[in-house]
């Protein structure tokens, strides 16, 4: 079983297409028990893929093979004059779990977010009752921001 050393932490390519689109399949599943359409998720996944301006993935391997991921899009803040990432799309594979994996994934975009001047803090959205996340987002420093979150999708 992999290490943390053993992981290393890269930007996705379109090759990762595949595993992504899988791990984002599973990750609905697990999380939501969603079954998503696999046509729009592709097409999705492969629009990130080719336009950097929607975001990023970020993809942790061991052993050649892509066992996490993390993808991160921007928002802008007014209030602080900069752009906030927001973690999404965080998934890794049930085998390399409580290994490190998020937390090498975590810290390389981390030091990309620091690196950033244009870049002011980062967010995430954490189901309310994975216990694990949010011991795990804690432990790196995240904190509770004390907003709720509010959607209304369209079906198109």
């Amino acid at each position: 079983m992999a290490r943390m050393n053993d992981i290393h932490v890269r930007a996705a390519q379109p090759d990762d297409a595949p595993t992504i689109v899988e791990f984002n399949r599973r990750l609905a599943l697990e999380s939501e028990s969603i079954a998503l359409q696999t046509a729009t998720l592709a097409a999705g996944v492969a629009a990130l893929l080719a336009d950097g301006g929607k975001g990023r993935y970020f993809v942790a391997c061991s052993n050649g093979r892509v066992v996490g991921q993390l993808m991160h899009t921007r928002e802008w803040s007014d209030w602080r004059n900069g752009d906030i990432w927001w973690l999404q799309s965080v998934y890794v594979d049930a085998d390399y779990r409580r290994r490190g994996v998020f937390r090498k994934l975590f810290e390389h975009l981390y030091g990309e977010a620091r690196r950033d001047p244009t870049v002011v803090g980062l967010r995430l959205y954490v189901e309310t009752h994975n216990r694990h996340a949010r011991e795990t987002y804690a432990s790196l420093g995240m904190r509770e921001a004390g907003y709720d979150v509010m959607e209304q999708f369209f079906n198109r």
